[in-house]
């Protein structure tokens, strides 16, 4: 089950002529798949990139793996928001544990957790920010 809110008129905590949307996932299996499409629908319904293009591409899979990773890990609830910058696509997702993600050292033999290998690895930057209560994961993607 989500919960989807949508804003483009810069209100709130938005930045002036940011398109931003944002979901809730209660932690269900069909939630990763609800935020993959969130993502494409906000990058190429409201924003015009190309469904083929380097950056949905990059963006949905960054989704799926920050997702997948708080349902797996905080066993709970998140939150997706999205924003359109400048200069690419802002990604936040928040969850409720309070334990920071540790990236691993490459291994080609590891079966699995290669998760934030594979968004380090697509993004510009990258912070994780702990919230009174869980943390907050930001990734910045750039459309160059």
């Amino acid at each position: 089950m989500s919960k989807t809110i949508e804003n483009d008129q810069g209100a709130g905590t938005l930045r002036a002529g940011a398109a931003w949307a944002g979901a809730v996932y209660d932690g269900g299996p069909e939630g990763i798949g609800d935020a993959r499409r969130f993502a494409t629908d906000f990058l190429v319904e409201k924003n015009d990139y190309d469904p083929a293009s380097q950056v949905v591409g990059s963006v949905q899979l960054i989704v799926s793996e920050l997702v997948t990773n708080a349902f797996k890990y905080a066993h709970g609830p998140c939150a997706l928001d999205l924003e359109r910058t400048p200069s690419g696509v802002e990604i936040t997702v928040w969850d409720s544990s309070t334990t920071l993600p540790v990236a691993r050292a490459a291994d080609p033999g590891r079966v699995g957790q290669h998760g934030l290998e594979i968004v380090l690895a697509l993004c510009d930057a990258f912070a994780v920010e702990r919230e009174p209560v869980g943390k907050r994961i930001t990734v910045r993607v750039s459309c160059a």
